[in-house]
């Protein structure tokens, strides 16, 4: 019984590790190469600079989420929240024009929304699975 409540809670660390990856290295990229990233994207570079400190805050925290002994159920779902609203958000910036997103910063964004969107599933499914 306790090797398949570990290999649970393994699927879940590992969605939430990935997710900390991906996102704190997203936001390094934001933040150390602002400039050239606007030019590429769009937004405004201190846009992008403030983008990139967010996301490699969360990434930080979702990585000490997935690190914990027993992984908080709450604190997942919140993650989980803020990995459902991230889609939604881009998906609408693209849709509404907003950020002055050129055509490779509304296809990054929507390819983002997606990975995001990814993260959020598994980690639903991961959850469930505890």
């Amino acid at each position: 019984m306790t090797a398949v409540i570990a290999g649970r809670v393994k699927f879940l660390r590992l969605t939430l590790i990935a997710d900390a990856v991906v996102t704190g290295g997203n936001g390094i990229v934001y933040l150390v190469f602002a400039d050239p990233v606007s030019t590429l994207l769009g937004p405004d570079a201190g846009l992008l600079r403030g983008i990139g400190a967010f996301l490699l805050v969360y990434g930080v925290a979702v990585g000490l989420l997935a690190r914990r002994p027993a992984i908080s159920p709450a604190a997942t779902t919140a993650v989980i929240a803020l990995n459902v609203v991230w889609p939604l958000a881009s998906v609408v910036a693209v849709v509404a024009g907003a950020l002055g997103l050129t055509t490779a910063g509304a296809i990054w964004a929507v390819a983002q929304a997606l990975v995001v969107a990814g993260f959020a599933g598994a980690q639903i499914a991961g959850l469930r699975r505890l």
